[in-house]
């Protein structure tokens, strides 16, 4: 199964248009792992024409409405979600600081996050974790920097993860990690 994975929207409806029309051929399931922060997200998400699956962030502002905006195909979760989906165990929340000990229990095959807006695949014990940075192109570490926005790929079956970029005027690059991960993997640079 191949799972197509976003975080760190904060309303930036372009470059998510661009990693939406990216991954609708190939995806079977979209995963965001929160701060979609508007309401208005919630229709640009319901252009994945399959199942798509939500966790809260700490910008999400109007809980209600984008509530109110989940339908049976696009299922908002409050701040956690876990599944199954290709015969894999996946948690799902928005926070860095909660993602590595979810995936130090061993529970998981994936823990996918977001909230620092810093793309990472890094294996921990047998668990893939896997942030893939901001959709919006930005982090702040003290003040804002900008950052090529990005997204990822999972293909439960053979294990890989795709890392595309979304470079503005420009199109969508795309890297294949490697199959086996030592540490973090910081692509893009």
């Amino acid at each position: 199964m191949r799972l197509a994975v976003i975080s760190d929207i904060h309303d930036n409806l372009w470059n998510l248009a661009v990693a939406i029309e990216q991954v609708s051929a190939g995806a079977e399931v979209l995963i965001c792992c929160g701060d979609l922060c508007s309401p208005f997200v919630m229709d640009v998400l319901a252009r994945f024409p399959r199942q798509v699956e939500i966790v809260f962030g700490n910008n999400d502002a109007d809980l209600f409405r984008i509530t109110r905006k989940s339908t049976a195909r696009v299922r908002v979760h409050g701040e956690f979600f876990e599944t199954e989906l290709g015969g894999k165990k996946i948690a799902v929340n928005h926070f860095n600081d909660l993602a590595r000990p979810m995936a130090a229990s061993g529970l998981y095959d994936y823990v996918l996050y977001g909230h620092n807006h810093e793309f990472s695949v890094a294996r921990i014990g047998r668990t893939l974790a896997v942030n893939p940075g901001p959709i919006m192109g930005a982090r702040f570490s003290g003040q804002w920097l900008d950052v090529l926005p990005t997204f990822v790929m999972i293909d439960t079956a053979s294990g890989t993860v795709e890392a595309f970029g979304i470079h503005a005027g420009v199109g969508v690059a795309r890297r294949v990690l490697p199959h086996e991960y030592q540490g973090t993997e910081g692509w893009p640079d």
